[in-house]
């Protein structure tokens, strides 16, 4: 997709979508146009028979009485009608298969655009940066990848496409009227225009109906989408009547919109209907009042009111087609949006490969929101193959220090520098960077698979001894013994089957499998007893030779025995050494202390 720099239009999207897809819907489009025109014959074919074969009325153009000439003449054809109906039934069948191939390109070139839009979305949206999933619903993602993405293929595949077929029908019916009798032809197309300015009309009044029907729906999928995610804490607080009830008011908002929505295209639709029934009752009339008079001959009333028949169908599509396309003018805009939204350049983000060395945060500053800094002018150096422990109360800027030094969040421009090995994380590879650095995140993320499929997620190929080694150092290996399936035990959505131990420790064994030279724990011993907590810190210990640790908890039993201590408070480094300088200096990491320790 485009650089975060560039953006999108409706067209340009579309035509970015369409790579791969084009050729299918320009066939499709060319076989709609000869089925188009083939149907065009057929009324020609009977005026023809009637007024020339039949009534011999020598009005025919040349073209056609030589036509009839070469075939037998007349008195043969009248004799030998069947060869007119195998014309008109030849040309029918042609028509046939015209649509049938057109459909069966159409669909190709459909699902070609369906599988591209998402294949597109996908990594586009693995490639946005985190603070981007802070402002957007995942729900609402989820709205815009499925039911918008669904309302552009249909768009593309029937309504762009039933623009070209439509345009020829019209043109081709009034083209054949006009040769008839030109003020009947005149009468049929004055209602076009007619047609196309109520559905500008309701074009307009849809438009926001729709944006608003689709920003509703995406809030109710956002609030379906947390409680199944999120059903074990629904149910441990007995929640479910206000769950149901925040569900039930957001459903019936949505639901009343969508009876509002549906009242405007009602009253399109019967407005509709009485235009196009208005339109037929007067070719119908006028027409029967000329063949009468003798200005119109009964065949050429009977091809005029075929060809009014058939425009009075695409007149109408032409109305459906314009309002359809609020909604979706009003999807295109919803996916052109992720779409627009600038993504982390995986490729030109810098040549500089992370090789070592020591970690340096200089003068570094940061903030979420404006006016709320998190982190205030913090300076501090991790020596290569040490452990540095990390601690401070919720929202002291632990996590935010280690999200900053793996790229997960930006350092804005005069904000500070962060160096690996002396060189600048902004200018280096963030493959190589991401590669270096591994993590246990404050909230372990355990997919819908097996437990082995978690716990090798970064690996190509599974080295079954480092496996069993990674399982053991993480204290994992009893809790596998005791499963059934062992390895194989489906953990299910964010790990569901697992208690907040298990999890912590499966994300532990993931981080020492992918074997990185600096190790993140973000507080990711908090759900393990003090036990094994000192069973894994001790395992972590012996591996821990050319390996920088960071150790991020609220225990001071976790951190104490890092080389370097560094208390955070309210964004600040407060307080740095060992253990016992810390102890010394009786501030803010005595008391805790004192305070976990009774």
């Amino acid at each position: 997709m485009k650089s975060g720099s560039e953006k999108y239009t409706r067209v340009s999207m579309i035509a970015y979508f369409l790579k791969g897809s084009k050729r299918f819907f320009a066939l499709g489009i060319f076989l709609s146009l000869a089925a188009a025109f083939l149907d065009m014959i057929s009324p020609k074919l009977v005026q023809y028979t009637v007024d020339e074969v039949l009534k011999e009325e020598k009005a025919a153009p040349d073209i056609v009485l030589r036509v009839i000439a070469y075939l037998g003449g007349r008195e043969y054809l009248q004799r030998n009608l069947h060869i007119v109906a195998l014309t008109v039934l030849f040309t029918a069948l042609a028509a046939a298969v015209c649509r049938y191939f057109y459909r069966v390109s159409n669909a190709r070139g459909a699902e070609g655009l369906i599988k591209t839009i998402r294949d597109k979305l996908f990594v586009h949206i693995e490639n946005l940066p985190v603070s981007w999933y802070q402002k957007n619903h995942t729900g609402d993602i989820l709205q815009r990848c499925t039911s918008d993405v669904e309302t552009i293929k249909a768009f593309v595949s029937e309504q762009m496409t039933a623009l070209f077929r439509v345009g020829m029908l019209i043109v081709l019916a009034l083209y054949f009227m006009v040769g008839i009798d030109v003020r009947l032809a005149i009468v049929s197309g004055a209602f076009i225009p007619v047609v196309v300015l109520y559905s500008l009309f309701f074009h307009n009044r849809i438009s926001s109906s729709f944006l608003k029907a689709d920003e509703e729906e995406g809030r109710l999928s956002a609030i379906a989408q947390e409680n199944l995610t999120g059903v074990r804490v629904v149910r441990a607080f007995g929640r479910e009547s206000f769950e149901r009830g925040r569900f039930e008011k957001q459903n019936e908002g949505y639901t009343k919109m969508w009876i509002r929505l549906m009242g405007w295209l009602s009253a399109f639709w019967c407005s509709n209907d009485l235009i196009t029934g208005l339109q037929i009752m007067l070719i119908l009339v006028i027409g029967a009042i000329q063949c009468v008079k003798g200005k119109l001959t009964p065949g050429g009333y009977i091809a005029i009111v075929s060809y009014n028949g058939m425009l009075s169908w695409p007149v109408r599509e032409l109305g459906r087609v314009i309002s359809d396309m609020s909604k979706a003018g009003v999807s295109i805009d919803r996916i052109r949006y992720i779409c627009n939204s600038p993504s982390e350049d995986m490729i030109n983000n810098g040549d500089k490969q992370i090789k070592g060395g020591d970690i340096v945060f200089d003068n570094v500053s940061f903030a979420y929101e404006e006016d709320r800094q998190v982190l205030k002018n913090i300076s501090f150096r991790i020596k290569e193959g040490s452990t540095v422990g990390v601690i401070g109360a919720t929202g002291s800027g632990k996590s935010t220090l280690v999200s900053l030094l793996n790229r997960l969040y930006e350092l804005p421009e005069g904000c500070g520098k962060i160096s690996i090995g002396g060189v600048d994380i902004k200018e280096a590879d963030r493959h190589s960077l991401r590669k270096h650095i591994s993590m246990v995140l404050q909230e372990p993320y355990l997919f819908s698979r097996t437990l082995k499929e978690n716990i090798c997620i970064t690996q190509d190929v599974v080295n079954e001894e480092r496996l069993s080694d990674s399982v053991e150092t993480a204290r994992l290996s009893e809790t596998i013994e005791r499963f059934t399936d062992g390895y194989e035990t489906f953990v299910g959505e964010r790990g569901v089957t697992l208690s907040g131990g298990q999890k912590q420790r499966t994300a532990i064994a993931q981080v020492i499998m992918n074997d990185a030279p600096v190790m993140i724990f973000d507080d990711s011993l908090s759900a393990v007893d003090m036990e094994t907590d000192a069973k894994i810190r001790q395992a972590l210990k012996k591996k821990s030779v050319g390996k920088t640790f960071i150790l991020i908890a609220h225990r001071i039993a976790t951190v104490q025995d890092a080389d370097e201590i560094i208390v955070m408070d309210k964004g600040r480094i407060a307080e740095r050494g060992t253990h016992d300088q810390l102890m010394e200096k009786k501030g803010i990491y005595k008391e805790i202390y004192e305070i976990q320790n009774g």
